[in-house]
């Protein structure tokens, strides 16, 4: 069994986390619920920017909110002096509606609306990462409207493929995202951003994937950068004065994981910008990065009820809580794996093997396959370890479910930060057209 952060046993035998006994905070709140511990939250966050402040080159941190986008979090990246990445409308009302500074924010997506692009451009954000040449025209034309001269990185695709899952791969050169490197799209989008009376082009970025365990990958893509960034010097007299190498970084989800902490990371980046920069006479640019789920993703613990349980001989045990694919779609979507324990039972032995169930009406609505865990019984909480990123915000309402509510918990603490949905919530947005009330007609 691994705990994260600052879980623990207590002495009832319950998950303790933030100096909160989880069956207290599943009868105060109910299940699924969705416990945030603050403390590892805002621990994650200054190991990255003390990283960063130790090799005393120019950075900025960005929380990547499309791993876990709330106010509260929001308001916990605000204090801990980080930036932040946005990817929406959405989002970035939301960092303003938490009173984030909109000059430390920063909107990524390839396929921003013109609606989002000038919400963006009134609330006077610090940058815009531009995707594609659409963008890149699109943008200066509604900078021009409003009068206004932006700052923008280009993103690049780098051709430094991750090893991880298919789905979440995003520096290789075939991809949705980005000016391909290779293919000479980067260096004509430079061309034309410079020529742009309404951009202020500073910079490149890229990402290279998600769950990364090593340096490498990190090491080769701070090369390609620098590498082009030399090339638009010495042919087109342009200095980048910003290299944004995007996040990745991986957590524990299973034993099966070794991430490294968040100083290799860092550490790493730095070295390779220096080397190669250096070696060109190149000014240090400024680094940025942009880590989410190795900020959030392990201090979350999502908490669920047991239900029913379902004994096929010789087969399987299946134990069905009751949440699933609405609160957590990884495992649907990527075959994601967890590690769980029954958080009213932590000291008994586990002596059978179950697959937890979700609640949906899909049979790959499964969380976890073939788990040890204590003789289950309905009633008991069973607490699923890591699920801080991506789990709140790929929520959805299918079958028609309540989204749960997310709490933060810190020195014995429980703050509500997001609500439990209700049914009313389900329907506020439906609309029952009068021809719809009339009864049928008679056939």
């Amino acid at each position: 069994m691994h705990l994260h952060g600052t879980s623990r046993i207590n002495a009832e035998g319950r998950l303790e986390i933030g100096g909160c006994d989880v069956r207290h905070l599943a009868a105060e709140f109910g299940t699924p619920l969705y416990i945030v511990d603050e403390a590892l939250v805002r621990q994650r966050m200054r190991e990255f920017v003390n990283a960063f402040r130790a090799t005393g080159i120019p950075f900025q941190v960005a929380y990547a909110s499309k791993a876990f986008c709330t106010m509260a979090i929001c308001a916990v990246a605000e204090q801990e002096g980080l930036s932040l990445d946005v990817v929406s409308g959405g989002e970035l009302h939301t960092a303003l509606k938490a009173g984030f500074p909109a000059k430390r924010i920063h909107f990524h997506g390839n396929n921003k609306t013109p609606e989002e692009i000038l919400l963006a451009l009134d609330a006077d954000i610090g940058c815009f990462v531009v995707d594609n040449f659409v963008e890149l025209d699109l943008l200066d034309a509604l900078a021009g409207e409003r009068g206004k001269r932006v700052n923008i990185l280009l993103r690049i695709t780098p051709g430094v493929e991750a090893h991880t899952h298919e789905y979440i791969s995003t520096g290789q050169q075939d991809s949705k995202f980005g000016f391909d490197l290779a293919g000479g799209a980067a260096f004509e989008a430079v061309k034309r951003a410079n020529a742009k009376p309404n951009l202020e082009l500073i910079g490149i970025h890229s990402h290279i994937g998600s769950q990364i365990f090593a340096t490498e990958g990190f090491r080769l893509a701070a090369a390609r950068a620098a590498e082009f960034a030399i090339r638009v010097r010495d042919e087109l007299g342009i200095v980048l004065r910003v290299i944004n190498l995007g996040g990745g970084f991986g957590i524990r989800y299973t034993a099966e994981d070794r991430p490294l902490s968040p100083a290799e990371y860092v550490n790493a980046i730095v070295d390779a910008v220096r080397t190669h920069f250096s070696a060109a006479q190149y000014p240090i640019p400024e680094i940025w990065i942009e880590p989410g789920r190795s900020i959030v993703g392990d201090a979350g613990t999502t908490l669920y009820t047991v239900g029913t349980i379902k004994e096929i001989p010789g087969i399987r045990k299946y134990v069905a809580v009751d949440g699933g694919m609405t609160d957590n779609p990884r495992p649907a979507l990527y075959g994601s794996k967890y590690e769980a324990v029954l958080a009213n039972r932590m000291n008994e032995p586990a002596t059978e093997t179950v697959s937890i169930a979700g609640k949906c009406c899909e049979s790959g609505d499964m969380l976890i396959w073939d788990i040890e865990l204590p003789p289950v019984k309905p009633g008991d909480l069973l607490a699923v370890f890591c699920t801080g990123a991506y789990n709140y915000a790929m929520a959805s309402n299918y079958n028609r479910i309540p989204r749960p509510a997310v709490v933060f918990v810190k020195d014995g603490q429980a703050s509500l930060v997001v609500r439990r949905e209700t049914y009313e919530d389900i329907v506020s947005c439906d609309l029952l057209p009068e021809r719809l009330k009339k009864a049928p007609a008679a056939n």
